[in-house]
């Protein structure tokens, strides 16, 4: 078996590593050639960090991988390791994590993360044998929601790009990957105040819209409420981007958050459960 980094590879090869290694996978997430690259943009994926498994010509196993500063740490993420399923069970996952924590050590990377669904237990199991711990429980909602809101609440809404939210001091870097803003550059921000012009919470999202310029539906990555907020101001702060019913999305809210709570209590159903899994780097 041979071990090439993705910006070794064709895209054709790097592609028939993804879509086989993900065969029969929990969720479907066959890729072709535009929404890979996409991805490995939009999320900060590596190349050079990534790595393809060959057996002769075929590929047959694949980790993508990225490095960012996270709250002042250098912070890798694996953002899927698959293997073909005739090569499962002989030892190419090992190997792609060898690889691949000999490359965050080269890249002095201080704290590994990834994500695994709940029921990969054999995956959680393989993490946890080079050192990862669970730290989170993470979910995936979706659902229609349509916001009861009583009376009008005395509600400033500052919207800005998402890389802003940076800047301010109550902002959490600490989430998972796909959630940061780094990942969702193109999306939207909004930051909520009360009339005291206290800061009560912040959303990160996208919106999708329809042929007919009407909205269709909302990509929550971030909904947190800060101290002086409370949850009776959820549906003011989803309100300020329609009045209307909508289909809402969350990707990887902590089940501790207390808008996930909202959420499920609002018409919004569990689709998909995750671990957040970290390693601190020696």
């Amino acid at each position: 078996m041979e071990l090439k980094t993705v910006s070794q590879c064709t895209l054709e090869e790097v592609l028939i590593a993804w879509n086989k290694g993900f065969e029969g996978y929990f969720v479907r997430i066959d890729m072709d050639e535009e929404m890979f690259l996409n991805r490995l943009v939009g999320e900060g994926l590596s190349p050079k960090l990534s790595i393809v498994a060959f057996d002769g010509n075929t590929p047959v196993g694949i980790v993508l991988n990225g490095v960012r500063h996270l709250n002042g740490r250098k912070t890798s993420w694996n953002g899927g390791t698959g293997v073909s399923p005739d090569y499962r069970g002989k030892g190419v996952s090992r190997a792609l994590m060898d690889e691949t924590l000999a490359i965050y050590a080269r890249e002095n990377v201080e704290i590994a993360t990834l994500e695994a669904i709940n029921e990969n237990s054999k995956a959680i199991v393989l993490y946890e044998k080079y050192g990862y711990e669970i730290t989170n429980h993470l979910l995936f909602l979706s659902g229609e929601f349509e916001a009861h809101v009583k009376e009008p609440l005395q509600l400033q809404v500052k919207t800005i790009r998402p890389e802003q939210l940076s800047s301010f001091a109550f902002y959490n870097e600490d989430v998972p990957w796909q959630c940061s803003w780094h990942s969702n550059k193109q999306g939207e921000a909004s930051v909520f105040y009360n009339q005291k012009n206290e800061a009560i919470g912040y959303m990160l999202y996208r919106r999708v819209w329809n042929n007919e310029g009407q909205l269709e539906s909302i990509r929550c990555y971030q909904l947190e409420l800060l101290e002086k907020g409370n949850v009776e101001d959820i549906p003011h702060f989803l309100t300020s981007l329609t009045n209307k019913k909508v289909h809402i999305t969350t990707v990887n809210f902590l089940a501790s958050n207390p808008v996930t709570n909202y959420l499920l209590e609002n018409g919004l159903e569990v689709t998909t459960e995750q671990v957040q899994m970290k390693k601190e780097m020696d």
